[in-house]
């Protein structure tokens, strides 16, 4: 894997880059859609592809789960099993073994678990982490980490972060494939935490970075402060990955901040509820004002939805309960999210990336309606 930064913008940190893979070439700023099972919800594989996307994640600890990382290893791997020709990033899913088993309990040899499928107990350490990530055969891996509540006191949040580090030095001493390995920088909202957890991953030296542990109740202003923080500290020749971070202004603000790669299951989760992005903003699409319109979801999108459907249309069928609905509202959203995240480049390339983030935050409003 090789990195290199080709754009810069002179007003901010925001800057373009080329993140080759094993599987190719990947332009950053990049929005990865969240396949937690190999798969988006309520759309094919081959729908991202058709979108545009060419980089997914996927969660290891559910395909360890189901159907096995040793039987999709048998299959060919996750590129074969998955049908998917782009990059695949997996996460090892240390915040998904908490937040999906309340017995979940932290040891030093990993983190043992009962599986929310069929109740057996589970030992996740850092080294079978690993070799379930290189069994799915992903091009980019996660170490596992220690990732506690955003709210834990001090104490806690330092003992995490001290076992991350160790879980990070087991999970680099495990490794055995070409595959690429990013450490995680953990430390909540405070800022020594996060020095310290920095200094821990970059002594041990990883393929790329991410910042672990935002956007769980610290509030948008804690975000961009933490992440500001940690940027800049970062080496500028390695990739940043900012977990879970995926809402349009988080991800224009984290952009500005300097991080290059973004994941959020925001599109399609929001989507399967009802929300749709707009250039204008979310709208419901649950409000009466739309029934038997003949206007797009968004009269500025070329997207195949805005262009062959009203938005009537598609929110009698949300209120009749068809499963139709969820995959059109979920593409217009990954598309949404595709147009911005290619917008951001092209502005960082014409060295005009705060006029951009000026005018897109002004027209966009966080509810239309």
């Amino acid at each position: 894997m090789s990195f290199v930064v080709k754009y810069k913008d002179s007003n901010s940190n925001a800057r373009v880059g080329t993140l080759r893979t094993s599987s190719g070439e990947i332009e950053t700023p990049v929005f990865m859609p969240v396949c937690t099972g190999g798969v988006p919800k309520a759309l094919s594989i081959d729908a991202l592809s058709s979108i545009g996307f060419n980089f997914i994640v996927v969660n290891a600890y559910h395909l360890f789960l189901r159907p096995g990382h040793e039987e999709i290893k048998d299959f060919g791997g996750l590129h074969s099993f998955l049908n998917w020709k782009g990059t695949i990033l997996t996460d090892s899913g240390g915040f998904q073994i908490f937040s999906l088993s309340s017995s979940a309990t932290i040891e030093d040899e990993g983190v043992s678990f009962k599986s929310f499928i069929d109740g057996s107990t589970n030992l996740i350490t850092p080294e079978l982490s690993i070799k379930i990530q290189e069994s799915l055969g992903s091009d980019l891996m996660m170490i596992l980490d220690d990732c506690p509540k955003s709210d834990s006191e001090y104490s806690r949040i330092l003992s995490s972060i001290e076992r991350t580090r160790e879980w990070a030095l087991r999970s680099k001493k495990a490794k055995k494939t070409k595959n690429q390995l990013f450490g995680i920088v953990q430390g909540g909202i405070y800022k020594d935490l996060r020095k310290l957890s920095i200094d821990h991953m970059l002594d041990i030296d990883f393929d790329g970075y991410a910042i672990g542990g935002l956007g769980l109740g610290e509030g948008q202003d804690a975000t961009y402060e933490i992440t500001d923080h940690v940027c800049s500290f970062l080496p500028v020749d390695k990739p940043r990955y900012s977990m879970g971070i995926g809402k349009p202004e988080d991800i224009i603000n984290s952009v500005e901040k300097g991080v290059d790669i973004f994941d959020c299951v925001v599109p399609t989760r929001n989507a399967r509820n009802g929300t749709l992005y707009t250039s204008n903003g979310k709208i419901n699409i649950k409000n009466s004002m739309y029934s038997m319109s003949d206007e797009p979801i968004d009269s500025h999108c070329d997207c195949y939805i805005c262009k062959n459907y009203s938005i009537g249309y598609i929110r009698y069928l949300y209120m009749s309960g068809e499963i139709a609905a969820l995959s059109l509202m979920s593409s217009s959203n990954l598309y949404f999210y595709k147009q911005l995240i290619d917008s951001i480049r092209k502005s960082i390339k014409g060295d005009s990336f705060m006029d951009f983030k000026k005018t897109f935050l002004e027209r966009y409003r966080d509810e239309k309606n």
